[in-house]
Parts: C-alpha cells; sequence; structure tokens
C-alpha cells in the first residue's frame, strides 16, 4: 500500500493506493465522465460500515464534476485509473459536513471509503452505440463480481471442510492413544 496522498493541499482529502492500475488503463477524462465503481463507506471514528457495494453486488454510476456525490468523490475519482483501487479519506468539508447524511452519516463525521474504479466511459450518444449495450455491459460487470463472489465462498467451503477434516484426524489420533494407555503393566 502507498503513502498518502493530500489531493487538496488542506489534508481534506487523502488516497492512498491500495492495488495499482495496470499501466495502460484509461483514467476520467472530459470524453471519458462516467464512472463506475464499487465502494465502500465507513465512518473513520467508529469503523462502521455506512454504505456499500459488496453486499449487493451492484455497480454505482455517476457523471464526474457535476455535483451529483461528495466533493472528496469528485477530486479523488479523477486521480484514478481503471482497475485502481484506492482508499479515500475525506474530512467533513468535502462530504457531508455539519448537515451530515442522517440517519447512518453523523454532523462532521471524517469518511474512509475503499473504492474501485471499474469503467470509465462516454456520456450517453457519444461512442456507446444504445441503452441496451450499456445494459449488457453492466449485466455482464455484475455476472463477474457474483462469479468472483462465489469462488470466494467455495474456497471458504473447501477450508473449513478441510479444518473439520484435519480436526476429526487429530481427535481419532487423540482416542486412539487414550484407549492404548489403558491397562498396559497396571495390573500387575
Amino acid at each position: 500500500m502507498g503513502d498518502a496522498i493530500d489531493l487538496t493541499g488542506d489534508g481534506g482529502v487523502l488516497k492512498t493506493v491500495i492495488k495499482q492500475a495496470k499501466p495502460d488503463a484509461v483514467a476520467p477524462t472530459e470524453s471519458l465522465p462516467l464512472v463506475d465503481v464499487h465502494y465502500e463507506g465507513t465512518l473513520a471514528e467508529t469503523g462502521e460500515v455506512f454504505d456499500t457495494t459488496h453486499e449487493d453486488n451492484t455497480i454505482f454510476s455517476f457523471e464526474l464534476g457535476k455535483g451529483s456525490v461528495i466533493k472528496a468523490w469528485d477530486i479523488a475519482l479523477k486521480t484514478m485509473k481503471v482497475g485502481e483501487v484506492a482508499k479515500i479519506t475525506c474530512k467533513p468539508e468535502y462530504a457531508y459536513g455539519a448537515a451530515g447524511s442522517p440517519p447512518d452519516v453523523p454532523a462532521n463525521a471524517t469518511l474512509v471509503f475503499e473504492v474501485e474504479l471499474v469503467a470509465c466511459r462516454p456520456r450517453k450518444g457519444s461512442s456507446i452505440s444504445s441503452v441496451s449495450d450499456e445494459r449488457a455491459r453492466l449485466d455482464e460487470l455484475k455476472k463477474q463480481r457474483e462469479m468472483a463472489a462465489a469462488s470466494k465462498e467455495e474456497e471458504k467451503k473447501k477450508r473449513e471442510e478441510a479444518k473439520a477434516a484435519a480436526a476429526a484426524r487429530v481427535q481419532a489420533k487423540l482416542d486412539a492413544k487414550k484407549g492404548q494407555g489403558k491397562g498396559k503393566g497396571k495390573g500387575k
């Protein structure tokens, strides 16, 4: 994991790269302002998760620079490339400020997001031919996420089964040793 980068110069938005993008990965630009992200947001003070796309395996899409998300996201996502995963720490003035976002985000809360930039796209009508193409692309992304989640679940199940089998073997050896020790030389 890299060092925190102060994106605003006042410590308001800090970015730490968790996973580098590939060198040839694309970044958001004027011609690719629509971004798709996968994220989890936590309260810095408590570590409590207040919002995530991980639970339902969805992708969140928005256009950079339009004010449709908190300021910290508009600032940080412009510095990312597709495939990059970053931890973004946002002071209240770059997040929800004094108002918070009840009931999940209290007033003046510092937020920490782990964000993966999944894709950058042009505005509608620029070069993606139709809404159905876009829907198919998002469905494919969701399918890839579901397959990855299922694979992780299968690996976890196999590890648990292996642990249970190992525990059973150890218990069987212990039980066998208990049985061997009885009566040897004690009857004299």
